[in-house]
């Protein structure tokens, strides 16, 4: 059993209910998230969304099999205050960040809705598998309250999974935020031979899990006292079995470096490069995940 040390952050937990052909994902940040959200010092409202789409892609994300693949998602939108959202996940590595027009943030109210922060937006689910170099993508609008509800229309439309996202954020007095999110998802009864089952008219086994997982109350999700191993029990005790899985620790992740950012470089021909350094013979190069900067000198003789 795993040693849960108090408060339970940084990390997910999967787990399955046979009897009712469900499984699902709970995670909780923290450290992490105030990490990744310290990176660019949002206002609050940028903050709140960018912390729920953290969540999200943490949930997403851990369901992975396949720990060398990746789990992206990305915001749409032509006219809206967000001009791009992009987070992603890969083997217990978080990171993501937002561009959006601080004009036009400031003329709105102090929690915006969706609609108002992304006008007709699209969200774009992508999971990329390294074994199988497999690649699937999903987009649907951005409806809804929440980029939860988004999310959960993704796997009802792409997927043609029921599925259950919820989230729950809090900001304590000592400006730090901690996230929780639940993921439930009713599965098929074999690999084979069942139809999905949103097309039949009913499905009581799904409609069961589904109605105890909208009983977790957003404050639980969001509590750092609680271990998840609480939260499922609180959810599903009186279940005839559960299985209980632990997933990869959750670390900020950000893959640029020095030599990374130098390689890129050098795929511009001599005279881009020459126009990208500046007096001192520098080329700045910002990564938007993590707000590093790289300084990479530009040796013209060397280069030609």
């Amino acid at each position: 059993m795993t040693d849960i040390t108090l408060p339970d952050l940084d990390r997910a937990i999967g787990f399955i209910i046979p009897e009712h052909h469900a499984r699902g994902r709970l995670v909780r940040l923290g450290p992490v998230l105030d990490e990744i959200l310290a990176a660019h010092a949002y206002p609050p409202a940028i903050e709140r969304l960018l912390a729920e789409a953290l969540t999200l892609t943490a949930l997403m994300g851990a369901t992975l099999k396949d720990t060398s693949g990746q789990l992206t998602i990305q915001t749409r939108s032509d006219s809206g205050v967000i001009r791009l959202l992009v987070c992603d996940y890969r083997g217990g590595e978080l990171r993501g960040y937002v561009q959006y027009d601080e004009d036009r943030l400031a003329e709105l109210p102090a929690e915006p809705t969706l609609f108002a922060l992304f006008g007709q937006g699209y969200l774009a689910i992508t999971f990329d598998l390294a074994m199988t170099d497999e690649r699937y993508q999903g987009i649907v609008p951005l409806d809804g309250d929440t980029l939860s509800s988004a999310a959960e229309s993704y796997f009802i439309q792409s997927e043609q999974i029921p599925s259950l996202l919820r989230v729950g954020i809090t900001k304590g007095p000592d400006g730090r935020t901690v996230a929780g999110g639940l993921f439930l998802q009713h599965l098929p009864e074999g690999e084979e031979g069942r139809e999905r089952l949103h097309v039949k008219l009913d499905h009581p086994e799904w409609e069961h899990v589904q109605a105890l997982g909208q009983t977790m109350q957003v404050e639980e999700l969001a509590d750092a006292a609680l271990p998840l191993e609480t939260l499922v029990w609180r959810l599903f005790n009186e279940e005839q079995n559960v299985r209980v899985s632990e997933s990869p620790a959750i670390v900020r992740g950000c893959r640029c470096s020095a030599d990374y950012i130098a390689s890129v470089i050098t795929k511009f021909s001599v005279e881009e490069r020459r126009e990208m350094a500046d007096a001192d013979g520098l080329i700045q190069v910002d990564c938007a995940f993590c707000a590093k900067k790289f300084p990479v000198p530009f040796d013209a003789e060397a280069a030609a």
